[in-house]
């Protein structure tokens, strides 16, 4: 059976769910244990993970690396052999969006890019918002980027049409 990353996105969304209701509902003892419940399972499939890893070696996880979900839970449990910087290129890589990156403040979490440039008409009506899969991508291949800042793209100077002159009516004399 194979899981993809929406159905983990799913699961995610699924636990965050569970968790809320029990939160809700006011037994903080039922919302401690389920708290602790997730934490354990975590720990516990990130033990799996880590030992799968060290059993592979690092140069055997080839293109494990790009695959969404896979990297996702490498880096989650902190077992990813690449660095932040590695895998935020790696994740602007696997979108078509066209951004370039400014850059990383590792302290905040924030992650600055720029619209490429010729990414659009290059009359700036791409607006400022984030596109979706970038945000996506980051969050798999790099959880440690909490916020983008999406900076405009310079301005592409309008294309000018050279052409030729036309005649003049000739004067009558």
């Amino acid at each position: 059976m194979s899981v993809t990353v929406t159905d983990a996105r799913e699961a995610g969304r699924r636990v965050d769910e569970v968790l809320d209701r029990l939160a809700a509902s006011g037994d903080r003892g039922a919302c401690a244990a389920a708290e602790e419940l997730v934490r354990v399972l975590m720990d516990f499939y990130g033990a799996g993970l880590a030992r799968i890893v060290e059993r592979l070696g690092v140069e055997r996880l080839g293109g494990l690396l790009d695959d969404e979900l896979v990297a996702s839970l490498l880096a989650l449990h902190d077992l990813h052999p690449e660095d932040v910087h590695t895998r935020i290129a790696r994740a602007l890589e696997s979108v078509r969006d066209p951004v370039e990156l400014v850059g990383f403040d590792a302290a905040t979490g924030v992650l600055r890019l720029r619209s490429a440039p010729g990414g659009g008409c290059g009359c700036g009506s791409g607006g400022d918002a984030v596109p979706r899969s970038v945000e996506d991508a980051l969050a798999c291949f790099a959880p440690e980027v909490t916020s983008v800042e999406l900076e405009a793209a310079e301005p592409t100077p309008p294309l000018l049409q050279i052409g030729t002159r036309p005649q003049a009516p000739a004067r009558a004399r």
